[in-house]
């Protein structure tokens, strides 16, 4: 049962999140934070996402909120650290605040920078993390992909290769290209209409999920469960949420009956100060918890007037298609 708009709406929060770093091209992020007999939840689908997009965002955020995480399978989760499009000289200060992180996601295909920017910034974490990813975003053509990323495993192997090109049918010429490396699919899973699409058509070796745009927790258990039919393994991921948000994530992969890869759950290091406190890392994992957002953080992190307008009236069209 979907609550009404306005009891969603007492006591939300409206937040504005500086960030450490330009991140997926933003310097602040803006977040909704509503609570209900469950605890909290998180409502942040990007700003220039249209409300059919934003909808299953508001979804997840009642499902946190008014029902809770699924039963955990595991007390914690390993986490990848996350690298944006740094200078290579910037690498080892933005990895110390991944403590025991043996796996790192690097941004790669920035706009207006070039593949050795990108090459340097790769070499940079190999020299400090073990098992390297990349993420372009879609931001390559299939040719530009096969010569970026012969040139990023010229130093070693990538664990994997997260959306380097827009369309599915790319993806599955680039795999078909090149076969060593294996493809993760994100952009065309969690915008997709149909998520499956990429993996019927071969274009993914891997599926990056993320909970917010699918719906919730157990949206993304039950696209898991059709994933593993293919033989294709989840990677959970946060879009860029708040520690609210990230606690969800967390829940969602202690949930899943096989978690082969470390979460793309590490991103709150981003942010210049986050709502909750931050978790405790052993050993580059996380601890499955829910997140209480600290009272003083949601005076001084809220959004002025204008924005929090925008933000509740984005959530009651949003609620409306939920109807």
């Amino acid at each position: 049962m979907i609550p009404a708009v306005d009891d969603l709406l007492d006591g939300a929060h409206v937040l504005s999140m500086p960030m450490r770093t330009k991140f997926r091209g933003i310097t602040t992020r803006e977040v909704m934070l509503i609570h209900g007999p469950a605890g909290w939840g998180e409502f942040s689908p990007f700003t220039e996402y249209e409300d059919g997009e934003s909808a299953p965002w508001l979804a997840s955020a009642i499902e946190a909120a008014w029902e809770g995480p699924p039963s955990p399978l595991r007390r914690r989760v390993p986490v990848n650290a996350t690298v944006p499009a740094v200078p290579a000289s910037d690498v080892a200060s933005v990895l110390s605040r991944s403590p025991g992180a043996e796996t790192a996601k690097v941004k790669v295909a920035e706009k207006r920078q070039s593949l050795a920017d990108d090459v340097a910034r790769v070499r940079a974490v190999r020299e400090l993390v073990p098992r390297v990813r990349i993420d372009a975003n879609g931001g390559w053509t299939v040719d530009e992909a096969v010569t970026a990323l012969a040139a990023l495993t010229a130093d070693g192997p990538l664990e994997y290769a997260e959306q380097p090109c827009a369309t599915v049918p790319e993806l599955v010429e680039l795999r078909r290209r090149m076969p060593g490396i294996r493809v993760a699919a994100d952009e065309s899973i969690r915008r997709a209409e149909d998520p499956m699409r990429v993996v019927r058509a071969g274009g993914a070796d891997i599926a990056v999920v993320k909970v917010a745009p699918l719906g919730g927790m157990r949206a993304v258990l039950e696209l898991a469960g059709e994933l593993a039919e293919y033989g294709v393994p989840v990677v959970v991921s946060s879009a860029l949420d708040s520690a609210v948000g990230i606690a969800s994530g967390l829940a969602a992969a202690a949930a899943l009956p096989h978690l082969e890869f470390a979460c793309g759950l590490g991103t709150g290091s981003l942010f210049v100060r986050d709502v909750a406190s931050a978790l405790d890392v052993v050993d580059g994992t996380y601890p499955v918890r829910s997140a209480e957002p600290d009272a003083q953080a949601l005076i001084e992190l809220g959004a002025d007037a204008e924005r929090t307008q925008w933000w509740i009236d984005r959530v009651r069209r949003c609620h409306a298609l939920l109807r």
